[in-house]
């Protein structure tokens, strides 16, 4: 369950391990809309056709997009999905895609849409709105010239008002119920790479403003593991309200071992917005990957799935029997939905998953 390691040294967990108390909110008044749980009907999936020499190598990165294609092709049998694309790669990006994706010309460094995009919220006028939380490269860790700009331009796109907010953080790191209940990673929001000497309570009020958020469910994380200082993507998600599955390494090795179970200890501890306890249910990652692109930044992790309309879109990782496992929890957790796994190895190799790649638009 690794992404990729920027940082490799000072690895250390956050120091909070107990569930935030209910979110000391700003007057009603205040709060700008509410984030949907990400199961709501979707207008459309944003996706970016990134990935660079610079970054990924020129191996790396044909692989990543034939994979982001791959996603791509499948949500478009679900849904509209918008592809932004550098101009250089227009014709790559069309070849590959097909024409159910559509594409648009914009500047961008890298592929993590979920990261660089805005985070759509539904306002109390029935509207939509996106909020920019000021991306700033994973607490300044990669080059972001143009994805600090995608937030703006994909609101501006979709034809939507752009909220800022205070915080610095990315769509990858907060998880929510849609009922007012996040779940988040001390070591990404907390951290002094991206809010210095910003509290839990200050966090909390700001997140009811913008995301409509009443009570924030905190894991610690693992500040410096990899590029996104532990986003909560990757160790919890939630089924529906009241129902979280969560991510957990098998490797008593690994230093995602001890803060998995943490995790797990938290969150069977904790209640929702609505005092509900939790349902938390394991998934375990692959025991095995494909040799092709294995490696210590492989990003092994059923958890960081996409729900769209109609499908649950998952990776495989040629593991037959966790393969077989993750498929089948993902169908019981969401009836009614098509579970589709593909191959999306050389991603997983940049450190990501399906979900990092895409950000929902609400209907």
């Amino acid at each position: 369950m690794q992404r990729r390691q920027f940082l490799s040294a000072g690895t250390t967990l956050a120091a909070g391990t107990t569930a935030g108390m209910p979110a000391q909110s700003a007057p009603a008044a205040d709060r700008q809309g509410r984030m949907p749980d990400e199961g709501e009907r979707h207008a459309a999936t944003w996706m970016a056709f990134g990935a660079s020499d610079a970054i990924w190598g020129r191996r790396l990165k044909a692989g990543a997009q034939a994979n982001l294609a791959l996603i791509a092709q499948t949500i478009a049998q679900m849904e509209p999905v918008q592809m932004l694309v550098n101009a250089q790669d227009y014709d790559l990006a069309a070849r590959l895609c097909g024409s159910k994706v559509k594409l648009l010309v914009q500047d961008i460094d890298d592929l993590w849409m979920r990261d660089t995009g805005p985070v759509f919220v539904k306002t109390a006028g029935g509207g939509l709105a996106g909020v920019d939380f000021n991306f700033n490269g994973w607490g300044r860790k990669q080059s972001h010239r143009h994805d600090a700009l995608v937030a703006a331009f994909v609101a501006g796109t979709a034809g939507v008002p752009l909220l800022k907010s205070s915080l610095v953080l990315e769509g990858g790191g907060i998880e929510v119920d849609g009922q007012g209940t996040a779940i988040i990673t001390e070591s990404c929001v907390l951290n002094a790479n991206r809010n210095p000497g910003v509290s839990k309570a200050q966090c909390e009020q700001e997140l009811h403003r913008v995301l409509g958020i009443d009570k924030v469910i905190w894991l610690p994380g693992i500040a410096g593991h990899d590029i996104t200082d532990g986003h909560t993507d990757f160790y919890a998600r939630f089924c529906a309200p009241g129902v979280v599955v969560a991510g957990v390494d098998n490797d008593r090795s690994s230093p995602e071992y001890a803060v998995t179970q943490r995790h797990l200890a938290i969150l069977r501890k904790a209640a929702d917005a609505r005092g509900r306890p939790l349902q938390v249910l394991r998934m375990p990652g692959p025991d095995e990957v494909r040799p092709q692109y294995e490696s210590k930044d492989f990003a092994a992790g059923y958890i960081n799935f996409y729900v769209c309309n109609g499908a649950v879109i998952s990776a495989e990782f040629g593991d037959t029997r966790a393969d077989r496992n993750s498929r089948a929890l993902l169908r019981e957790q969401f009836p009614g939905r098509e579970i589709v796994q593909l191959n999306i190895d050389a991603i997983a190799a940049g450190g990501g998953g399906i979900h990092c790649t895409t950000q929902q638009q609400p209907a």
